[in-house]
């Protein structure tokens, strides 16, 4: 159990440590990883996306002392590395421990235990030969709805020591940092030396109560990439040791540090061990000014804390930074251009709202009551609800996804995303540093779900960027140039696909029409209206020119490739943006709906005749590369998954859908894989759901791209529909066989990996959630719907989140547990497949 009262959603021990990295930090503002063992690792901070960024010299130590009977016992607060495993996960690397060879010189715990509720991790050390029981939970602010609260750059580590000895115990609970002002987040760091290091400056902060180390670069001009603020920061009774050249002077100021006083007086309320170390309490000479060229200094603050046999305290530890400047200068995909040397500025959201890293602290502080309980509010409500096991597991980690490096928010508050973070799954092609395929594209973004419904307004953002960007004819690019004065990708060959994305297009509608249920408003939908309706003429003129409601001709889509024959992936998606429009003209242009209705009308009928072969919806034998013929598609009802979502009822023949469905897991669930010509992200006898199969022969020569392949987010989406059809052992199956492969000991359980880490695509894992409760909010007619299975469970709508609870009777009531409902807001009841 965590000892802040929240149940751990999942427990990883043994093996199942040695990939574990839990993303610490707030949107938009990098992060670090807490590791299955322990330690920090993936410092990426400064927004660069690096799984492989290291800083030494940053990390936690104890020691333990006694006068009677003499006893002194020092420990990193970290597990010896694991071992690789023998058979390592092919396109990850977060089993790496980038310092197993070149650990601090006092010796490791005997082991530790990870336990994860997000946003919190807990860290419990074991180790028989310390006197006190040690656990770590580190956490960030995470508050749904609200994406300044849970955007600082910070991470609090709560340290909770215990006397489980019969005698007085007293000591130091140490934490240090490496100033990384100047570091590009990239270039390797040997000790306190590293490119873009030298005059680093640490200064000592001493505030009442309050004790850290602030480092800054003041060499590095304003507008340096690295330039910024960090900070080490501790309210309980400390020493700062502000300047270190290595981790071994750091270790050595705690070995040196003394209690006199409370000991000879036998005194060791908070107020003394406070008066004790005011003066200092080590002989340890700090070096003095700026750091010389090519290096950097590390900060130390060393708490003092003694302990009563069976007494326990908490020591609270806070790293905050402060990285101002973000620039465009990531890859960019179609023609090059001629921007040669220019550097575009975009800068960070958060950094506006601080002047640097104190700042970042006080606002923390300012309203830490609240953004604690908040956060605790939501771990609960996912941990302590009564969704399946595995349902919680999912739930919870989506919050990684949205709080990982892939994502950012600019300085004018718009929010981005990479389609993940460059890494082992890219070196390929792109080497495993920055983010994957530029940017905010749109046929992997209509897979997400987290980030639109955890933060409405950033999912806002987003269709309010896809949509400034349209192009004269009416088409969308499926993806977006920053800064956005620069020329935007019209008329040109994109990459992945060359032209512009159908499939994104049609995601486009349901995207805007999800955030008109989520609360946006007439008004707005009625600002974008226009270009919707150029859209779909667009789309009609381009695809369905002769009316019979079937998109014909080069279909671009999300595999990177055309399809070239009538399908029911662009089909769905189609059909579901029809009925998507029909809603919305309902509430700003009524004459237009009948229109839209019509022509799904006809679609649906001819797309059924055409592409239902008995069992599944197959596509027409063209002869076409990468079409896939008579082959299972995964994603075949993409668009179904979105009109449950969406409430606007089923597309196709109810027992034809739920028939495709049972194929899909019948025939793409597989347990066993071979080597194959793509990548690999299921090996040996693991399960997963592959894209496509053709259970029935006819694989083309050149089948459809990444086939063989198994994607998070295409598993995701599955299992959440087929348990919006009642499929719930197929659902659990696939979900099962997802958590098999990221359990820990070879995949990180906190980074779903596709083109790169962090990957969009599984923020398909939030619709589980709604799928499963059966939940549905619209704003415009002031209802909740949740589904009739008795339980406790977590929901965000669009203003405010909470807990839903729903007795054996079908009695439904809403606990607000943040923002806010409409007064009159009406709850149904249904009845679930």
């Amino acid at each position: 159990m965590f000892y802040e009262g929240m149940a751990a959603v999942r427990r990883y021990t043994g093996e199942a440590r040695r990939a574990v990295a839990f993303p610490l930090g707030g949107f938009g503002t990098g992060h670090v990883a807490l590791g299955g063992d322990g330690a920090l690792r993936q410092w990426q901070l400064s927004g660069v996306a690096n799984h492989r960024g290291f800083l030494p010299d940053s990390f936690f130590a104890l020691r333990v002392s006694s006068t009677e009977p003499p006893g002194d016992v020092v420990r990193l607060l970290r597990a010896a590395p694991l071992p690789p495993h023998e058979r390592p996960a092919p396109n990850v690397s977060d089993a790496e421990v980038p310092d197993a060879d070149r650990l601090p010189p006092w010796p490791t715990v005997t082991g530790t235990e990870f336990h994860a509720a997000y946003p919190f991790a807990e860290v419990s050390y074991l180790d028989e030969e310390l006197p006190v029981a040690v656990s770590l939970s580190a956490f960030t602010p995470f508050v749904p709805l609200d994406p300044d609260a849970s955007a600082l750059p910070l991470v609090r580590y709560r340290f909770t020591l215990t006397n489980t000895s019969a005698e007085f115990r007293h000591g130091w609970l140490l934490g240090t940092l490496q100033n990384a002002i100047g570091w590009d987040g990239v270039t390797p760091i040997d000790g306190t030396r590293g490119a873009g290091y030298g005059g680093n400056v640490n200064r000592l902060l001493h505030r009442p109560g309050q004790t850290g180390v602030l480092m800054d670069h003041p060499g590095l001009a304003e507008d340096d990439p690295a330039y910024g603020e960090m900070l080490l920061w501790t309210d309980g009774p400390a020493a700062a040791l502000p300047r270190a050249v290595n981790a071994e002077a750091m270790l050595r100021f705690v070995e040196t540090a003394k209690l006199v006083t409370p000991i000879q007086l036998g005194d060791y309320s908070d107020a003394a061990l406070r008066d004790a170390v005011a003066d200092g309490v080590s002989p340890l000479r700090a070096p003095s000014g700026p750091s010389q060229p090519g290096h950097t200094w590390d900060g130390a603050v060393a708490v003092a804390f003694a302990l009563r046999p069976g007494e326990t305290t908490t020591v609270d530890i806070v790293h905050a930074w402060w990285f101002p400047n973000r620039y465009a200068d990531f890859d960019r995909f179609g023609p090059r251009q001629p921007y040669g040397h220019s550097r575009f500025w975009v800068g960070n959201h958060y950094a506006g709202r601080f002047g640097g890293a104190l700042d970042v602290l006080d606002a923390y502080l300012a309203d830490r009551d609240h953004l604690d309980t908040a956060s605790r509010a939501w771990a609960d409500a996912v941990s302590g609800s009564d969704l399946p096991e595995s349902l919680r597991e999912v739930v919870s980690a989506q919050g990684t996804l949205v709080r990982s490096p892939t994502l950012f928010r600019t300085a004018d508050g718009r929010a981005y995303g990479f389609e993940g973070a460059l890494g082992a799954s890219t070196r390929n092609w792109n080497g495993d540093v920055g983010g994957s395929c530029p940017l905010n594209c749109n046929h992997v973004f209509n897979y997400e779900q987290a980030l639109a419904r955890l933060f409405p307004g950033l999912g806002r953002s987003m269709r309010e960027t896809e949509l400034s960007v349209q192009a004269p004819d009416g088409s969308l690019p499926h993806r977006v140039e920053l800064p956005l004065f620069l020329p935007q990708l019209h008329g040109v060959a994109i990459g992945g696909p060359e032209r512009p994305a159908l499939d994104g297009m049609l995601g486009a509608v349901l995207k805007t029409y999800r955030s008109v249920l989520d609360g946006a408003g007439e008004d707005w939908l009625r600002g974008h209206w226009p270009a919707l309706r150029q859209l779909m003429e667009h789309i009609t003129t381009t695809w369905d020119a002769d009316g019979d409601g079937v998109l014909q001709g080069d279909q671009p889509v999300t595999y990177d490739i055309s399809l070239h024959g009538p399908n029911m992936f662009v089909g769905a998606l189609w059909l579901a943006a029809l009925r998507g429009m029909r809603a919305m003209a309902e509430l700003v242009e009524p004459a237009a709906a009948a229109g839209f209705a019509e022509r799904f009308s006809v679609g649906r009928d001819n797309y059924d005749k055409l592409l239902w072969n008995g069992e599944y919806y197959a596509q027409p034998v063209t002869g076409e590369d990468n079409d896939f013929g008579l082959g299972c598609l995964s994603d075949q009802l993409l668009g179904q998954w979105w009109a449950h979502q969406l409430g606007l009822g089923y597309l196709l023949p109810e027992e034809r859908v739920r028939s495709a469905l049972a194929a899909i897991v019948r025939h793409n669930l597989r347990t066993g894989f071979a080597a194959h010509d793509y990548r690999v992200f299921a090996d040996g006898d693991e399960t997963g759901l592959v894209v496509c199969s053709w259970p029935n022969g006819g694989r083309p020569e050149v089948p459809l791209r990444y086939c063989d392949e198994v994607w998070t987010g295409v598993e995701y989406q599955v299992a959440a529909h087929c348990l919006y059809e009642g499929l719930t052992d197929e659902a659990m199956r696939i979900v099962t066989a997802v958590q098999g492969r990221y359990d820990g000991t070879r995949r990180n359980p906190f980074n779903e990996v596709e083109c790169g880490d962090h990957y969009v695509r599984a923020m398909a894992g939030w619709s589980l959630l709604d799928a499963y409760t059966g939940f549905g909010y619209d704003a415009t007619k002031r209802r909740i719907k949740v589904g009739r299975r008795a339980g406790r469970f977590p929901f965000v709508a669009g203003t405010g989140w909470g807990i839903v609870t729903i007795t054996e009777d079908g009695t439904a009531t809403v606990d607000v547990l943040g923002g806010e409902l409409p007064d009159d807001l009406t709850i149904e009841v249904v009845d679930l497949p």
